[in-house]
């Protein structure tokens, strides 16, 4: 049985988004109750060449909305990064999950390889998916999680994953 463009992407990175959200709520709560100005977690970095929290979370978000518009046939839209807050980035994920929610399977059908370009990559949409979004996804999304660890944030693997998406 062939696996569908939608359940490889969409709910995957519904689930991560989720769960980053869930991560961010409790760097949020641990700043409070530490009297940690929330600007400095969403400052921080785990080197100095690196991107910030905001950043990763930004960055995240922008990868799992531009591919999946792109293997839906549909303009990506621009992202802007104007976040300075924990209730912004938690806004800029919601926003980017209902979009999600918004996509049908059969959008995606056939973007598997079907040459899509993104960013300056012209490539069939599985090959762009696996080898450059998702890698890069990920990152984001593991950086923004070490950097709040790495913070004092109580955090656990399951709070990376989150819970199951529905497939």
């Amino acid at each position: 049985m062939p696996i569908s463009m939608y359940s490889i992407s969409v709910p995957v990175f519904a689930q991560l988004l989720t769960a980053l959200s869930n991560v961010l709520e409790k760097g949020r709560a641990h700043a409070e109750a530490n009297k940690i100005d929330p600007e400095f977690l969403l400052g921080m970095r785990l080197y100095p060449n690196m991107y910030s929290l905001t950043r990763q979370v930004q960055q995240a978000t922008h990868h799992a909305w531009r591919i999946s518009a792109v293997l839906a046939g549909l303009e990506p839209p621009e992202l802007p990064r104007t976040e300075t807050s924990f209730a912004d980035l938690q806004a800029r994920i919601a926003r980017t999950i209902g979009f999600l929610q918004s996509l049908r399977p059969e959008q995606l059908e056939g973007s598997d390889d079907r040459v899509v370009t993104l960013s300056g990559r012209t490539l069939p949409g599985r090959v762009l998916l696996l080898t450059h979004v998702f890698p890069h996804f990920y990152f984001h999304c593991t950086t923004a999680y070490d950097i709040l660890r790495h913070c004092g944030v109580m955090l656990i693997k399951h709070d990376f994953i989150g819970p199951r998406a529905d497939l």
